[in-house]
């Protein structure tokens, strides 16, 4: 499944709970009001997922594209729904009425709405990568300590079933020692974006609003909504896009945390003339004492490892498991253990991650979220140090007691710079 159906179907693949299996509960419920904070691609999906829970109401949306918020509020109309419209993230936070929103904006703005919606009281569901560098993660795991919001991240995996049962397959042992696990993203529907000139902003855009925090530029729309996530201004491309999904597995998978160094090799290889940013091949090898961890990713190209243009793959001294959005299989090692035929997914993931969220609002427990945001931001900063490694060129060596590398030149991307008067928030 590529993104463009992953996001206009919404139907996204199966899912119950990874290690808090969701449970029914008799308590007297009340209704949750919900704004959204980015209204387009994901944002849209992860809110018609959330309002499937009976106790959910929406009544705002927030956006700087008005074109787009327009069609928004016309949909949810013909539903019966009527909502207030924002164009600031901040007096949709400031509505007293509202008791939870959705962060779904591009990733340069997560840290700042995420940290200003749990300063004003509400539980936040916060698209993945959480940050768009190190620093703003730790930032928002500070903010989400000091106070009493349920923090969910986008990480809807965490709420399917067969990835679930793939991890604890994965636990048994029966694979044998894993001394490599692979993850990868193979983008085959998408081409590298051409150079376009710089245009008029569009009417109805708000454009110094979505900057943000970013640095100032002309329009350009190569850079405007789903593109946005090759520049690094925004974003991180693959590695903070798709890897921080399959990157999360492998770490569940090996019980793993930080790693000791990371090495990366990559580029703008299918067209290096292209107007992205970010490298569209790219290898990262994470190193971890007795195993590594790799990932890759390509643009343009859908065969990737397995013949699976995404997945994470435990290779084992007995056999390969093998798991992505459409399951699990075992393959083995002649004579050491019996295949395990493909188990497919059996429920939907996103819905059961918003069910899980709600229910942690409901029953005020941090402790049940499948995807608290201590998860995210381990994956995000995971993610991370990959970018880093490709852009710094060198093998970088991580002191976890320090937090930051033993090398001068990488540890200058551990904080976004930011711009136009905005700073990194403070908690």
């Amino acid at each position: 499944m590529n993104r463009k159906d992953f996001i206009k179907s919404a139907a996204i693949l199966a899912g119950s709970t990874l290690y808090f299996k969701a449970s029914a509960f008799s308590a007297v419920r009340s209704q949750i009001k919900v704004g959204l904070i980015g209204v387009h691609g994901m944002g849209w999906a992860n809110l018609n997922a959330l309002l499937k829970n009976e106790d959910v109401v929406c009544t705002a949306l927030c956006d700087v594209d008005e074109n787009i918020l327009g069609e928004r509020v016309a949909e949810l109309s013909k539903r019966g729904i009527t909502v207030k419209t924002y164009i600031n993230h901040q007096d949709l936070i400031k509505d007293a009425a509202i008791d939870a929103v959705i962060v779904a904006t591009p990733d340069h703005w997560h840290c700042l709405q995420m940290v200003d919606a749990v300063k004003a009281g509400k539980h936040v569901y916060v698209e993945k990568p959480i940050g768009n560098s190190i620093k703003e993660c730790e930032i928002m795991l500070a903010a989400e300590k000091q106070g009493n919001s349920m923090v969910q991240v986008g990480q809807w995996q965490r709420s399917q079933k067969h990835f679930s049962d793939a991890v604890d397959f994965v636990h048994s042992g029966k694979l044998g020692k894993v001394r490599l696990v692979k993850a990868w993203s193979y983008l085959g529907w998408k081409t590298p974006i051409l150079p376009k000139p710089d245009s008029e902003v569009p009417a109805g855009v708000h454009y110094d609003r979505w900057l943000g925090p970013a640095q100032k530029r002309p329009f350009n729309s190569n850079r405007f909504h789903f593109e946005f996530r090759w520049f690094w201004d925004y974003a991180g491309g693959l590695m903070t896009d798709w890897g921080v999904h399959m990157l999360d597995y492998a770490l569940l998978g090996m019980k793993a945390a930080e790693p000791i160094s990371i090495m990366v090799a990559g580029g703008k290889f299918a067209n290096p003339n292209g107007a992205s940013e970010t490298p569209d091949t790219m290898t990262a090898v994470y190193e971890f004492g007795d195993f590594n961890i790799q990932w890759e990713h390509s643009i343009g190209i859908s065969q990737g490892p397995y013949d699976r243009d995404h997945g994470v793959a435990f290779i084992g001294e007995n056999g390969t498991l093998v798991l992505n959005r459409n399951g699990w299989e075992v393959l083995p090692e002649k004579g050491k253990m019996d295949a395990v035929p493909l188990q497919k997914p059996s429920d939907n993931g996103l819905e059961k991650h918003m069910e899980n969220f709600v229910e942690a609002i409901q029953k005020n427990d941090r402790t049940i979220l499948n995807a608290p945001i201590t998860a995210g931001a381990n994956i995000a900063i995971f993610s991370q140090m990959g970018n880093i490694a490709y852009r710094t060129k060198r093998k970088l060596f991580w002191d976890t007691q320090k937090r930051k590398f033993t090398d001068k030149e990488a540890n200058k991307y551990l904080v976004a710079n930011y711009h136009n008067g905005y700073k990194l928030p403070t908690v």
